[in-house]
């Protein structure tokens, strides 16, 4: 996610501030579901309107899609999505710091905040009288800056993964900042699990080899097509990728670049490109889409604020080749933007048990729902 100071630059009319936070958002703009472009055979439908500024889901045990927000505070509980019943949206938390990030885990939901993480206890038995948000892991590294909202996520060893981002454009911070942390549900056993990343606001892992993926967003300030943002794989605990010395694997920085050389560090696995501000991404493990797409990534491009032509919004589609590498994206839903006009901003995706796929846009306050095959859904 690129730095909000930059976004009032962007062409976007109306605003809605936030003082107390020192924040200003996009005003909601309404969902277009007849301007997006999907591929031959896809549908992609309107599930509820009702989220402002609804960033990285997840979903409880029940089918309950959670949802937080970055600058309204809130995390929202929406029922009905997979069917069986009207769409319901439900606020469950407020008042919080850019709660970014939601995780369900063992019944409970875990949320980010600028500098701790909460949980609401057997949060789907009490959708209607949710439980005051339980602080499980305070202290987390602050400082006023960029990038202190936090997408959060439960990885396959059973620890919650969160991450430090730099709390600026480019600045050296050493090893406290610009990094993952993991740590035990109840917030102990805090360990260090990758550096060198300036704002990741998407990881997850590959089924079967559980390797952890991620995007990260690259610095701002270099020109329109410099530096690209990452998709980066972790292969072994405190790997660094780069930053603040060096921006997708072959770039060094004007500043800090001179302090260490670009082979000291991981290459990206692909190139994202230039300023689309990459954030949520998960793997394709269901079967209604075509099997082309199994096991591919779908990555959610918020798009670019710090860029003469506006780039990203839109949802791609990472594939695989026989080598295990990533390839080229393709575009997967396209249409939140016209020219230099975006009415929408995907910020994650979430494939659900049914085979479709969840949408978020932040700037719409919409879910969308993409599917394949049979008659398309009824608005």
């Amino acid at each position: 996610m690129k730095r909000l100071s930059g976004l009032l630059r962007a062409s976007f009319s109306g605003m809605a501030c936030m003082t107390a936070l020192s924040l200003c958002v996009p005003a909601e703009a309404a969902p277009q579901p007849e301007s997006l472009q999907v591929p031959p055979g896809f549908h992609i439908s309107v599930v509820t309107d009702q989220v402002p500024n609804a960033r990285e889901l997840a979903r409880g045990a029940r089918g309950t899609i959670f949802a937080g927000t970055r600058a309204v505070g809130k995390v929202y509980a929406i029922t009905g999505v997979d069917g069986g019943g009207p769409v319901v949206v439900r606020t469950i938390a407020e008042g919080l710091t850019l709660p970014v990030g939601v995780a369900y885990h063992d019944g409970d939901l875990y949320v980010s905040d600028s500098q701790r993480i909460v949980v609401l206890r057997d949060i789907e038995n009490h959708l209607d009288k949710p439980p005051r948000p339980e602080t499980v892991a305070g202290n987390l590294p602050y400082r006023i800056g960029d990038h202190s909202w936090k997408f959060i996520a439960f990885g396959p060893d059973n620890r919650l993964y969160v991450p430090i981002g730099a709390p600026c454009n480019i600045c050296d911070v050493g090893h406290d900042f610009g990094k993952i942390i993991s740590m035990a549900p109840d917030g102990t056993d805090r360990r260090d699990v990758a550096f060198g990343i300036r704002n990741t606001v998407g990881f997850t892992w590959q089924p079967g080899s559980g390797t952890m993926w991620f995007t990260d967003n690259g610095r701002d300030n270099m020109g329109d097509d410099m530096p690209s943002d990452e998709l980066d794989r972790l292969d072994t605990p405190g790997q660094s990728f780069g930053y603040p010395y060096c921006h997708q694997g072959n770039v060094p920085d004007p500043e800090f670049g001179k302090q260490h050389a670009c082979s000291e560090f991981t290459p990206p696995a692909l190139l994202l490109g230039a300023h689309v501000a990459a954030l949520g991404l998960r793997f394709y493990e269901g079967t209604q889409f075509p099997a082309a797409y199994h096991g591919n990534l779908i990555i959610a491009e918020h798009g670019s604020w710090n860029r003469s032509q506006l780039a990203g919004y839109q949802v791609v589609n990472v594939a695989f080749g026989a080598d295990g590498k990533p390839m080229t994206p393709k575009v997967l839903v396209g249409g939140f933007r016209q020219g230099q006009h975006a009415w929408g901003r995907p910020a994650d995706v979430l494939p659900l048990p049914d085979g479709s796929v969840l949408i978020s846009d932040d700037l719409s306050g919409a879910l969308y729902r993409l599917s394949y095959g049979g008659a398309a859904p009824t608005p």
